[in-house]
């Protein structure tokens, strides 16, 4: 399967396709892992709408996120996060 354009219907697969992590046997284990997108996403909207920036949070969540699914994170990224918090 190519992905030239993430989507809906293409999204997890390229996650799954480009996740790497050894101690990970579960499902959840996988799942909990792509949530870091949305830990990041809510606290970049926090940043926007309060002006309250929790920078180590964010890179912790980040520093993990590009350890499981290497270069594929940028993509995963960009697509689950409104141009805004780019």
């Amino acid at each position: 399967m190519r992905f030239d354009e993430l989507n809906e219907s293409n999204y997890m697969l390229f996650a799954i396709k480009f996740y790497d992590n050894p101690q990970a046997v579960t499902k959840d284990d996988f799942e909990s892992d792509l949530k870091r997108i949305r830990y990041i996403k809510r606290l970049l909207k926090r940043y926007k709408n309060t002006g309250e920036l929790k920078i180590h949070l964010i890179m912790n969540h980040l520093i993990i996120l590009f350890n499981v699914f290497h270069d594929a994170a940028v993509p995963l990224l960009f697509y689950n996060l409104e141009e805004e918090l780019w």
